[in-house]
């Protein structure tokens, strides 16, 4: 599963998509551990930029329904020569690591996006494997070409793996329970039924000889699934639980100095509520970022257990080990290199070349995730790791400009690019 299957771009997630996160039961006590110690800071300050203007583009001249959409439906446009566009350093030497680590998957994934197929990226991955880091910029100048996927007008938020103080066990300051998937959450896909239901799938339970819809956030948070044992460990803090739900994936500080990194493993079925939106509507905040909406949940916490609660959706988590976090292609993403993309338009392991109003993010990245929010053409969350300096960018990420598609030389032209 993703890093960050649950639900979207950090700040979009919160206004348009959030996931459910704990709050503490009933008569819990007993003192709250301190947190770590990036629990309350501001969101970095944006270095401004001045982004690439977008490539002017003829309309399609046919509609394409919005479900079957893609980037060869929404219209391509051949790209400018990106030899002096990819800039030398740090972004561009982690792209090239991320892109290796894609690569074995990127050569037999099936494109959604209508614009590679797999045998197209074999001379690229078979350079990368040898490629000097120390010339990542000159590798993508030699190997791909760039195209612009309708407007190209790009919007990119952030994202990052939480840290929050965890047990492995019930004990006094830890009495959020993060819960395993339980085995009896049913995927359906609908498809098997009906062909105009193709793509779609439904989650629930069942109840006696009825499929009917699982345990909503309000009635987990009030002990629908306790004494059932899938308590997976338990957090200090309900609201720093809440914001790893919504990334869905994390690392759990635990009192002994150890660390336990947990990932999405489901979720109930049900639909999303942006509490980031609702809070705005209800001007209880101006603006929307993370920073902002925890320090209204923090200051107002029995308004705030309520606000969460309104988000009916709710995740469930597994332990993971080994190599980590992972995104939607199976590898690990990288921080400061990977993103998140809609797949019907970004191949899964293409380069991205990203020209935004804000320049902590501009260059290259890899579309190894995807996630809830992250949806249509030009629409991107960037990974920036784990830690203090991660959460502050992420948490705080809104930018806009102009985004160019790496494909594989030669591609263009197969396209009908001249």
């Amino acid at each position: 599963m993703t890093l960050r299957q649950s639900g979207g771009a950090l700040a979009a997630a919160l206004l348009l998509s959030a996931c459910a996160g704990g709050v503490i039961p009933p008569g819990a006590s007993g003192p709250a551990p301190s947190r770590p110690p990036h629990g309350g800071e501001a969101a970095t300050r944006p270095v401004p930029a001045t982004p690439r203007p977008t490539l002017p583009v003829t309309p399609p001249t046919s509609v394409t329904p919005a479900d079957t959409a893609n980037a060869v439906s929404t219209g391509i446009t051949r790209g400018p020569d990106i030899a002096n566009l990819i800039p030398s350093g740090e972004r561009s030497r982690k792209a090239l690591q991320a892109f290796r680590l894609s690569c074995p998957s990127l050569m037999r994934r099936t494109d959604q996006s209508g614009l590679t197929r797999g045998s197209d990226w074999n001379n690229a991955c078979a350079a990368a494997s040898s490629w000097p880091e120390s010339s990542a910029n000159e590798f993508f100048s030699r190997y791909f070409e760039a195209v612009q996927v309708g407007p190209g007008t790009a919007f990119v938020t952030g994202y990052y793996e939480p840290e929050i103080a965890g047990s492995r066990s019930r004990q006094p300051g830890y009495q959020v329970p993060i819960y395993r998937r339980p085995s009896n959450l049913v995927d359906v896909n609908l498809g098997l039924f009906s062909d105009s239901l193709k793509g779609k799938t439904i989650r629930g339970k069942v109840d006696g000889s009825n499929f009917v819809p699982f345990d909503d956030r309000s009635q987990i948070v009030s002990g629908a699934l306790a004494g059932q044992g899938l308590e997976l460990a338990w957090a200090a803090d309900p609201v720093e639980f809440f914001f790893l739900q919504v990334q869905g994936s994390g690392r759990l500080l635990l009192p002994d100095g150890g660390v336990m990194r947990i990932g999405y493993d489901g979720q109930n079925g049900r639909d999303y509520t942006g509490i980031g939106k609702l809070m705005k509507d209800r001007g209880l905040i101006q603006a929307g970022s993370m920073q902002d909406i925890m320090a209204y949940l923090r200051a107002h916490p029995a308004e705030g257990a309520a606000i969460m609660n309104e988000n009916k959706s709710f995740v469930f988590f597994r332990e993971l080990t080994g190599a980590g976090p992972l995104g939607a292609m199976g590898v690990a993403v990288t921080p400061e290199a990977t993103v998140a993309a809609d797949p019907r338009y970004v191949p899964m392991g293409a380069p991205v070349l990203l020209s935004l109003d804000r320049a902590e993010p501009n260059g290259i990245w890899i579309a190894q995730d995807t996630g809830g929010a992250i949806k249509g053409a030009n629409r991107f969350d960037s990974f920036w790791g784990a830690g203090s300096d991660a959460r502050s960018i992420a948490g705080g990420m809104s930018a806009r400009g102009s985004a160019l598609i790496l494909l594989p030389v030669g591609s263009a032209a197969r396209l009908g690019q001249n």
